[in-house]
């Protein structure tokens, strides 16, 4: 194989792994950070009070984030990370991530069973994502459908002809933590929606 090749490769792998690492790693961060914040604001050595004050913390940030008073605040700092290259692909994937699973676009609501080709009985679980891909010039019949990993946040997206779905009625939490936990969890027989 050509070495300019092998560099690509390899390069483009460095990336994903960043786009991967560098959210949870952020997030981590601040968690610590904010949680030594609290816990030196606190006079008297109470076990767990720091980290009572950063949940709560956090709950009443969620709570101003959704409402009328941060949405302006939410909605600047979102195009100012949208202008910075690299920030810009991991703060829409991560937002988009996010929306998608706790949000107000849930899109992880249609789980599935998915035959991978017709010449196995394999089948992967997942959720359909998008049923119309026109925007991508993608002809009718085939659907976007996310296949989460075990043991792992991450998945792949593939694009699957409508024939190979099959819908799965579960309670989608339930559904995306028995694929998560590699089908260790049971999964309740209702499709409630969380």
């Amino acid at each position: 194989m050509d070495p300019k090749t092998i560099y690509h490769i390899i390069l483009s792998y460095f990336f994903r792994g960043l786009l991967l690492v560098v959210p949870i790693s952020i997030v981590i961060y601040v968690i610590y950070q904010l949680f030594m914040f609290f816990d030196a604001l606190v006079p008297t050595n109470v076990p767990g009070l720091g980290l009572l004050i950063l949940l709560t913390s956090i709950t009443a940030l969620g709570y101003l984030g959704s409402s009328f008073i941060a949405q302006p605040i939410l909605v600047f700092t979102g195009k100012m990370l949208n202008r910075i290259p690299l920030v810009k692909t991991v703060y829409s994937a991560v937002n988009d991530l996010l929306s998608a699973l706790v949000g107000n676009k849930k899109s992880f609501d249609k789980p599935v069973l998915v035959k991978m080709n017709r010449e196995s009985d394999i089948e992967k679980l997942g959720f359909i994502t998008s049923d119309d891909l026109s925007t991508l010039n993608i002809h009718s019949g085939k659907i976007a459908v996310y296949l989460p990993h075990s043991y792992n946040f991450s998945g792949n997206l593939y694009i699957v002809p409508a024939e190979n779905i099959t819908p799965v009625k579960a309670n989608t939490a339930e559904f995306m933590k028995f694929i998560v936990s590699g089908g260790v969890t049971t999964v309740g027989q209702t499709n409630e929606e969380i």
